[in-house]
């Protein structure tokens, strides 16, 4: 049976099914996976063989890798930048756009939505049709186990959680949905925050239960017992429950299998070493996308696979998007020659001892980070930690400008000196915000062999490659938050000076605050976690627990639209945003503390014309009499059949 729906509703859609879904996803287009079907497959005469629930959980697996990498080729970013220009580490920094998004506090609105903030409510709700679509249509297979099918139930409610928790995050009280709809539904009602992490909370509970260790599956990517736990123990800071919270870290850290990687392992790949060397280290190591998937690297707890050439590999284009634009840096002393320039191998201006191109990437700087990210964050008790294996140029980990140097052979008499930002009092480069700044090359290098192997290529964009969704060395971290909340300053304390230690820092701390865990998260976990996702759950997490922050403050739940701590981190740290001085376009770097909330779509409220939604409070819409869910149970009960 098919039935034809008209009202689009982005968030309400059930799955669309192309061929290639049900054959092995590898000929699906764009078209077919973005959330606005007028058409629909009912699942339950398609989704009746274990083939098509695999064809949906590979839809989810691919779904959750599409945060970092998006579905295809896209020069001007990914949405993880998106997420970062919300923080505290980075900006948006593309000078020439003249529709920069940079003047957040004004220019993000619910009929505006610049870059991809409305891609992670459409793509969210896309993940949960997957996921839904699984756990309302298992029971009706035949032909496999009880114990395989909850293992699927438990993946797909991994899966779901992982995007609703991204959700209130970010868009706070959201419409909960868990059923793939038999008919047209466009009178959906917000659901409350809390009422939906309780629910994510019970949802992992389960899946912890029924989803098998890494070690006893054959495949390496699939959602296992490590990664549910890793998110169950997150749901349980956002719950405000410590002391489980523990517990889930606890077992991931001594009973799972795991481990931090301490020493050099798998494959050394440095293959531009005469122009930027690299003295071996476990850091450099552990994120080469040759060692993120294999089975000596203990310290992967879920895996997404990204490979070159395959129908798995997304260019994630993390050099071009992130490194600095060379093209336009700066010129020579005395003014008569560009800094660095690119050349094809096949050009006879090449010079393998300085191949920038192949060596560090072509990049375009879509965003750059803070002077708090380059610098002032890698002080510990006052000393600039020149031992950080993160934050060490020596060992070749860490890029600074003035390590470049100039590579043009016509450059006579500056030709392999080292770059300067002044001549004097001249400053040699006429735009710093997008042309100069440090980076961890440890972070962004990923070959794109097809780029470096063509001798007449003149760009290096950054390839696929395998990338973390979870590792054990951010499990200390939440460790470490979760003991802070508890009062246990001593075991937080011991747990992040442990990733301190396998980063050869000179400096250990002697008590944490919560802004130096979420320092050291950002020294560790640069471009893996979601940065701004995650400042908002502590925001929120710290306000339970009543606990102070470095400068004093304690904070309110229900008023975090006006004060929260991830608006005073912005205020201290991001020298872009607190000054309210640095103008690109005509427009100034701007952000308001409402923006810890994103805006519901305005379409999506159209759309749903039976009930309103409920828009953040400070946006146009906003309405505090709007009624919403305050039980997830009702929520779900809401979605039957009347």
């Amino acid at each position: 049976m098919k039935t034809n729906y008209n009202k689009r509703n982005t968030f309400s859609k059930t799955l669309l099914l192309c061929a290639a879904l049900i054959t092995g996803l590898s000929g699906c287009k764009k078209d077919y996976l973005a959330p606005d079907p007028l058409s629909i497959y009912i699942p339950e005469t398609t989704f009746n063989t274990k083939g098509g629930l695999d064809a949906a959980m590979a839809m989810c697996d691919k779904t959750l890798r599409a945060y970092w990498t998006y579905y295809e080729y896209q020069d001007l970013g990914l949405p993880i930048s998106t997420d970062y220009i919300f923080s505290d580490v980075a900006v948006a920094s593309k000078t020439d756009d003249g529709n920069i998004f940079i003047d957040i506090a004004t220019r993000l609105t619910p009929t505006d939505q610049p870059e991809r903030v409305g891609y992670f409510w459409s793509e969210a709700f896309n993940g949960v049709k997957y996921a839904n679509t699984i756990l309302n249509n298992i029971d009706n297979v035949t032909g496999i186990s009880d114990t395989t099918k909850n293992e699927y139930k438990g993946r797909a409610l991994f899966h779901r959680a992982f995007h609703y928790m991204g959700l209130v995050f970010r868009f706070k009280d959201v419409p909960l949905i868990t059923r793939i709809l038999t008919g047209p539904k466009v009178d959906y009602k917000s659901t409350k925050r809390e009422a939906i992490l309780q629910m994510l909370t019970q949802d992992l509970e389960n899946a912890v239960q029924w989803v098998p260790d890494q070690v006893k599956m054959t495949l390496i990517g699939l959602v296992n017992k490590a990664s549910c736990r890793q998110l169950l123990l997150k749901c349980y800071l956002a719950t405000g429950q410590w002391d489980k919270a523990i517990g889930q870290a606890d077992t991931l850290i001594n009973n799972s299998g795991l481990s931090l990687m301490t020493s050099n392992f798998g494959t050394f790949v440095s293959p531009y070493a005469t122009t930027w060397p690299v003295t071996r280290n476990v850091i450099w190591d552990l994120h080469r996308p040759e060692n993120k998937g294999i089975l000596a690297n203990k310290e992967t707890i879920l895996l997404m696979a990204n490979r070159n050439n395959t129908d798995m590999g997304i260019k994630m284009n993390s050099m071009r998007n992130w490194c600095p634009f060379l093209d336009n840096i700066s010129t020579t002393y005395d003014g008569q020659k560009q800094a660095v320039r690119y050349f094809a191998q096949s050009s006879s201006s090449f010079r393998a001892a300085l191949d920038y191109k192949d060596a560090i990437g072509r990049g375009i700087a879509h965003i750059r980070p803070t002077y708090f990210h380059q610098n002032s964050l890698w002080y510990v008790n006052g000393v600039n930690d020149a031992g950080d294996l993160r934050h060490n140029s020596t060992v070749g980990n860490w890029a600074r400008m003035d390590s470049l140097k100039y590579n043009d052979p016509a450059a006579t008499g500056f030709y392999g000196k080292n770059l300067r930002l002044y001549n004097g009092s001249t400053l040699l480069c006429t735009d710093t915000i997008r042309n100069w700044f440090d980076w961890p090359h440890y972070k962004y290098y990923i070959e794109d062999v097809n780029e470096t192997g063509n001798v007449n290529e003149l760009n290096h964009r950054g390839g696929a490659g395998d990338l973390y969704c979870y590792r054990l060395a951010e499990t200390y971290l939440l460790r470490a938050e979760a003991k802070f909340y508890k009062g246990d300053i001593a075991g937080a304390t011991a747990d992040v000076n442990r990733i301190r230690q396998r980063a050869q820092c000179t400096q250990l701390y002697a008590a944490v605050s919560i802004g130096d865990i979420m320092d050291e998260r950002a020294r560790e976990l640069n471009m893996e976690e979601f940065r701004f996702a995650e400042l908002s759950r502590v925001s929120y997490s710290l306000a339970l627990s009543g606990k102070s922050d470095e400068w004093g403050n304690t904070y309110q739940v229900e008023d975090l639209a006006k004060n929260s701590y991830w608006f005073q981190r912005l205020q201290h740290d991001n020298e872009f945003y607190n000054k309210g001085k640095v103008m690109v376009k005509n427009r100034a770097y701007t952000i308001a503390a409402k923006n810890i909330n994103w805006p519901v779509p305005q379409t999506d409220i159209n759309a749903n014309g039976g009930n309103p939604l409920r828009q953040n409070e400070g946006y146009s819409g906003y309405d505090a009499g709007i009624s919403m869910w305050t039980d997830w149970h009702d929520a779900v009960a809401d979605e039957l059949p009347k």
